[in-house]
């Protein structure tokens, strides 16, 4: 057995809890027509794989889950699994009502993925007693390792994610949400119910500039849609929190972060649509969001060009 087949064959959360760069979740490319580019896509991925990513979080919020028909699901997760070719493990998304959560989280595992990342109920504004029924009827129902993503309609109270600890198949929680006091209440209670390993991550969009706050509860996880295009940068600000860099960490915060996050905040969706123009603008044609999303305004587009040049230079002027 060589060295890839032993790293494939580990448990997924092994895999995840240390991870050697950032937590890719690649934009869903659609060609000229409409459709999904499952080309385009997988060479995304594969670049991403290649540019160091330690997991690839596939069809989840910046790919789009939201706009996919459960056949493009299905492909677009197949996609990535032959892409990533098991050097890195893959997370397929999962949402809506229990029914289809099921079902999208069996066509996952169909389609090869290690993992879910169980995204919000639909709509409803449920209790914690119906949302625990709800995450736990998925990971019932697939053998796929579950992570919970908590935010919007799905903020869970500490004693709750204890639960979902204890729950067979559930091993982690995302946090979209970005309240740090729930989040250290949260980490004790788990603790204190001693549920074994249980992974946390911080899911809130251009997470890197909040990552230093949530490494001070012993956070270390977290997604970068950011590495979509401009991966140069999100590596270097992995290795500089990695290490403890602090000077290394507001520098990119201060030069790129900050600034990226403040255009962001310009137009709805730009979470989603942002990226996918700036990874069109490193060269790669994945096309536009599909409705109801939209696309960046034209002066937007050019601020964030500008942005990317100036986070380039910034690791220039380190070497």
């Amino acid at each position: 057995m060589d060295q890839g087949e032993l790293v494939t064959s580990a448990p997924l959360a092994a895999r995840l809890e240390v991870p050697s760069g950032p937590l890719f979740f690649p934009v869903t490319a659609y060609g000229p027509d409409g459709a999904v580019d499952l080309d385009t896509y997988r060479l995304h991925v594969r670049r991403g794989v290649e540019a160091g990513a330690a997991a690839v979080f596939a069809a989840c919020g910046t790919g789009e889950f939201h706009a996919l028909t459960p056949e493009e699901f299905e492909s677009c997760v197949r996609a990535a699994v032959e892409a990533t070719e098991g050097r890195v493990p893959v997370v397929a998304g999962a949402g809506y009502g229990t029914a289809l959560a099921v079902r999208y989280a069996r066509l996952a595992g169909d389609a090869g993925a290690d993992g879910l990342l169980a995204m919000p109920p639909y709509l409803v504004k449920a209790g914690q007693e119906g949302l625990l029924r709800h995450y736990r009827e998925i990971a019932a129902a697939t053998a796929l390792p579950v992570i919970v993503y908590q935010r919007d309609n799905a903020v869970f109270t500490p004693e709750a994610v204890a639960g979902l600890a204890r729950t067979d198949g559930i091993i982690g929680l995302k946090d979209g949400h970005g309240d740090l006091d729930l989040m250290q209440r949260t980490v004790s209670a788990v603790r204190a119910a001693d549920p074994g390993d249980f992974l946390y991550f911080n899911g809130l969009p251009t997470a890197e500039l909040t990552q230093p706050a949530y490494r001070g509860l012993g956070i270390t996880l977290y997604s970068s849609a950011v590495f979509c295009f401009v991966p140069e940068i999100a590596l270097a600000c992995h290795t500089a929190l990695r290490t403890g860099d602090e000077a290394g960490v507001n520098r990119l915060i201060d030069g790129f972060y900050r600034p990226f996050v403040e255009l962001r905040a310009k137009g709805h969706g730009y979470a989603v649509s942002l990226v996918k123009a700036g990874v069109r603008m490193r060269g790669l044609d994945v096309g536009e969001v599909r409705p109801p999303l939209h696309e960046p305004a034209g002066d937007h587009v050019k601020q964030l060009a500008q942005l990317i040049e100036r986070g380039l230079a910034l690791l220039e002027e380190d070497r």
